[in-house]
């Protein structure tokens, strides 16, 4: 559950910093001003986009039989752990400039009249988050979490609420709390996450016998950590811990991790500058 409300409350303010500097120029210039109903048109076709994917997707998984639901699961798990990587690296080379990029390309819809632009750009831009979020808890075994529909929409309510108090405080500024410092703390347990979908990912292969174990266990590490009790399996579930890992875990763990190092090296860029 925990997984969830991270989840939720990352990708929410996000979306809340994107429609956040829409707002603000469009709000704070005359010429802007007739956007805002497209703006708040773009949010909702947005949200529209992403629970069509949703519903895709369940209703997809649905249709496979037992065998096809596994593979389906593996790819979409494989795909969640690759996905919050490259949302990581992309903000990384991106974050500095986003908010001028989309003041400027604002300022040329606006003078051009083009106001069905600014319904695109924030339709793609929220459908982008909400589709990621989507990706990400169906990665994540939402549906093996014995989670009910009041649960799942109770944890929801409380990311999304917990995101507009943390954009509030974000927009607040401060020492103790920046836009630098929130994605340079959620980058690193994003990172995580996805290095524990990835385990995931490759225990899978292994029980289905798609790549071999070499040696399984490797280790027992219960002793200092057991994966299996409460607090270890929360452990687990945010880095990719396992108390009994077989080679081929360890060997795709450390390679994940240099892969993570090698690309994001190059650019350091900071993020504290998206949002004024």
């Amino acid at each position: 559950m925990g997984q969830i409300l991270f989840v939720v409350w990352r990708e929410s303010v996000e979306a809340m910093l994107v429609i956040g500097i829409l707002y603000s120029w469009l709000r704070h210039n005359p010429a802007g001003r007739s956007g805002l109903p497209w703006l708040w048109g773009g949010v909702g076709l947005g949200v529209a986009l992403a629970g069509a994917l949703g519903a895709g997707i369940l209703f997809f998984d649905e249709s496979l039989s037992s065998e096809g639901q596994d593979y389906f699961k593996l790819a979409m798990t494989t795909a969640a752990s690759a996905l919050i990587v490259q949302m990581v690296i992309w903000m990384r080379r991106h974050g500095r400039t986003l908010k001028k990029d989309m003041e400027s390309g604002l300022a040329a819809r606006s003078a051009a009249g083009r106001w069905w632009g600014v319904t695109t750009l924030t339709a793609l831009a929220v459908a982008r988050e909400g589709s990621e979020t989507v990706v990400f808890l169906y990665g994540m075994g939402l549906g093996q979490q014995g989670l009910t529909l009041a649960s799942f929409a109770a944890v929801a309510v409380s990311g999304v609420a917990l995101a507009v108090a943390t954009y509030w405080l974000l927009q607040k500024g401060g020492r103790m709390i920046s836009w630098r410092f929130f994605f340079r703390l959620t980058e690193g347990l994003l990172l995580l996450l996805a290095a524990s979908l990835l385990m995931n990912s490759v225990e899978q292969l292994i029980s289905l016998d798609l790549v071999p174990a070499l040696v399984d266990p490797l280790w027992d590490s219960s002793a200092l950590i057991d994966d299996s009790s409460t607090m270890g399996s929360l452990f687990a579930t945010f880095t990719g811990y396992r108390s009994h890992p077989a080679l081929t875990m360890l060997l795709a763990y450390v390679g994940y991790w240099l892969a993570v190092y090698k690309l994001t090296r190059p650019s350091a860029a900071p993020a504290e500058r998206v949002a004024a």
